[in-house]
């Protein structure tokens, strides 16, 4: 993995990740998360479901990016990601990390073929054909798709802008999948931070696994993707939404 890849991974990126939980906060307030066994517990669990199509997405998204330049593929893809976020709060989260992840990673890389074609597709009004696409955007892709595109999506071609291949995207985003829900868990339960770390130490090998699996589906059809479901996932998250007070985005 390129050092420029290792960028994506650091949670100093300004990509708006810090203000996301990933279902930690509302894990919290109904008492499913309450310490470092649960927490390891609930992380074991997103990291099979929601990490697992992440990493399938970031890794079908990175292995086009250099050589799709726009049209019915990213349609496509994200139609299939919105497929796989049933939860219509969980989808809005996803665009909105997607929107703060393209906007810091086209300052980083401003000609990355990927990159440019997504923003394209944001930019384009609802009914019009994207650059070279050669049809009218389907009804899926207009709306929601115009604003912003899902993380994942941005996250493969952002590997692929900093030099990295599908492997290493789906590795990032597996990594990402439970990296965050730790760091907001130590915020949210006062856990020691040595200890939170020792938790995401002992699922490296786990997170390995699920981005090769992840890593697998690059060069299919995006139909084709990981969809593994999360129904207490995708309940916490419009709990969450509803929530009176709430320290976290999602």
């Amino acid at each position: 993995m390129s050092v420029a890849a290792l960028l994506l991974g650091d949670s100093r990126f300004p990509a708006g990740g810090h203000a996301h939980s990933g279902g930690v906060e509302p894990a919290v307030t109904a008492g499913t998360v309450r310490d470092l066994e649960t927490l390891e517990a609930f992380l074991r669990g997103r990291l099979r479901t929601a990490g697992l199509v992440a990493a399938g997405i970031a890794a079908c998204a990175c292995e086009r990016a250099a050589s799709v330049s726009g049209g019915p593929f990213w349609d496509d893809l994200d139609a299939e990601a919105d497929a796989r976020t049933p939860s219509p709060a969980q989808r809005e989260a996803s665009r909105r990390q997607g929107r703060a992840l393209l906007r810091a990673a086209r300052v980083a890389w401003p000609e990355a073929t990927g990159l440019l074609a997504i923003a394209a597709a944001v930019r384009a009004r609802p009914g019009e054909a994207g650059p070279g696409s050669g049809r009218v955007t389907s009804d899926a892709a207009r709306g929601e798709y115009r604003g912003g595109p899902h993380h994942a999506i941005v996250l493969g071609a952002a590997a692929a802008a900093a030099g990295a291949g599908p492997g290493a995207a789906a590795r990032i985003a597996a990594y990402q999948a439970v990296a965050g829900p730790v760091s907001a868990a130590v915020r949210l339960l006062a856990l020691d931070p040595m200890r939170a770390t020792g938790v995401l130490a002992r699922l490296t090998r786990e997170i390995d696994e699920v981005a090769e699996r992840g890593a697998a589906f690059a060069g299919g059809p995006p139909g084709d993707l990981p969809c593994a479901s999360a129904p207490a996932l995708d309940l916490l998250a419009e709990a969450h939404i509803r929530a009176e007070v709430r320290l976290f985005e999602s």
